[in-house]
């Protein structure tokens, strides 16, 4: 059985070659509309833009998938990436930054992903050390709440949505083509990972969904950071699990719970849940675990 790319993701501490043969790994194009793409591959959904002006794109998976990542948008067209947004600080979403900043792209992100790039990083949930990045793999532009890009005809707007999967979450919208890219404040059809050591919380990864909710139509496309694609019913749908998993874990807290307790319940925190969002990296006990560590947090 092959390994969850996710899992992958997340063990950002350990080697990448012990990880996975990216030799296997074959990257994937979607078009969503004439100038706009998701590419898949090993880590993080991404979203590409094309068009005379310039190629934009939005997170750029492991380092070792940069070569394959190039070649899928090159047969889209032949600029250089001239922008990387990043929708956050995670290995699988910023991986490639070294190789596309050397050649000539201007890496963007919100001023949290550039702190915690720049120095050494601790996952608790993984008990794992992420090392800093290199210098040319930092962001050059950084912003502390929204940032917009005038592009191919298109507005490209980066919104920061405050300490949800992270503490330097951007959710991007592509405004006259109604496609919004979502980073990993949305696990498709998978429990999500918050990751509380970067500022990362229950609350904040509702809120960003409600966000994304109010921006969205029935006809708007949305790239999750892992997943395929979806609408807004998926991300309702998912939502909706946030909120009630999320409100089970704070009644068991005002009980009186403790983390042992709530870990020994987390059947009881997910029921209802596990057949649609229990088959990814997170399983249902680990997401309890994650809420309460959350909501107990002094």
């Amino acid at each position: 059985m092959k390994r969850s790319l996710i899992a992958i993701a997340l063990l950002a501490a350990l080697p990448v070659a012990a990880q996975q043969d990216f030799s296997k790994v074959e990257v994937k194009t979607q078009k969503l509309n004439d100038s706009t793409y998701m590419l898949t591959g090993a880590g993080g959904n991404l979203g590409v833009s094309i068009g005379e002006d310039a190629v934009f794109v939005v997170d750029d998976q492991y380092a070792p998938m940069a070569p394959k990542i190039q070649a899928a948008i090159a047969a889209l067209s032949p600029k250089p990436v001239k922008f990387i947004l990043n929708t956050h600080w995670h290995g699988d979403h910023t991986g490639g930054n070294e190789v596309f900043g050397k050649a000539g792209a201007i890496i963007v992100a919100h001023e949290n992903v550039r702190k915690r790039m720049g120095s050494e990083q601790f996952i608790a949930l993984f008990n794992s050390k992420v090392p800093a990045a290199p210098k040319a793999a930092l962001p050059v532009v950084t912003f502390s709440t929204d940032v917009a890009f005038q592009l191919n005809g298109e507005e490209i707007r980066g919104l920061h949505v405050p300490r949800a999967h992270t503490d330097g979450d951007t959710i991007v919208y592509f405004v006259k083509g109604d496609i919004l890219h979502m980073g990993d404040t949305f696990f498709n059809n998978m429990y999500p990972f918050i990751d509380g050591s970067s500022g990362g919380t229950p609350e904040g990864i509702v809120a960003a969904a409600d966000k994304a909710l109010a921006m969205s139509t029935d006809k708007t496309q949305i790239i999750p950071g892992h997943g395929p694609m979806a609408t807004k019913a998926d991300l309702k749908a998912y939502r909706d699990m946030l909120d009630t998993v999320s409100g089970r874990v704070k009644q068991m807290i005002k009980d009186g719970k403790k983390l042992e307790d709530i870990k020994a319940a987390s059947a009881q925190v997910t029921a209802g849940y596990e057949d649609k969002f229990g088959k990814g990296f997170i399983k249902g006990d680990k997401f309890a675990e994650m809420l309460a560590m959350g909501y107990l947090k002094p």
